[in-house]
């Protein structure tokens, strides 16, 4: 499955940067959110939206595999579509440096559902599968 292909540019930032002049680690996770949040917002799955439903989505898996550094400045294109829907919502996603035309990491993050009072759901409810597949609230 490969639902709701999306791609969000940026540029890379110098506060992202480490010492060594790269982007530290743990600031791809924030690039992978920017492309999840593209994906999941207009299907009202993000923030007042989705807490109207009952229902709350958490990172209960995040991997992320690098194979280029990306630097200062940078161009950056984060391309994220969704794997999975049920019983929990996945999204694969490649991160790829504009500037040098090397793909700089693939990654994924597994959503789990809960309900208001924070009890997992062992399957998604069918308020948030209409909304994956397409069928958002007007």
């Amino acid at each position: 499955m490969r639902l709701h292909p999306t791609s969000v540019r940026l540029t890379v930032p110098f506060h992202d940067c480490d010492p060594l002049g790269v982007v530290w680690h743990g600031h791809y996770f924030k690039y992978l959110e920017l492309a999840r949040t593209e994906i999941l917002a207009p299907r009202g799955l993000d923030g007042a939206e989705l807490l109207a439903t009952g229902h709350r989505l958490y990172v209960v898996d995040a991997r992320c595999r690098y194979a280029a550094p990306l630097r200062y400045r940078d161009a950056v294109r984060v391309d994220a579509w969704v794997t999975e829907i049920d019983p929990r919502i996945t999204l694969r996603y490649e991160i790829h440096n504009e500037t040098t035309g090397e793909r700089s990491a693939r990654a994924s993050t597994s959503l789990a559902i809960t309900d208001a009072d924070g009890r997992l759901l062992l399957a998604t409810p069918p308020i948030l599968l209409d909304r994956i597949q397409g069928h958002v609230p007007s």
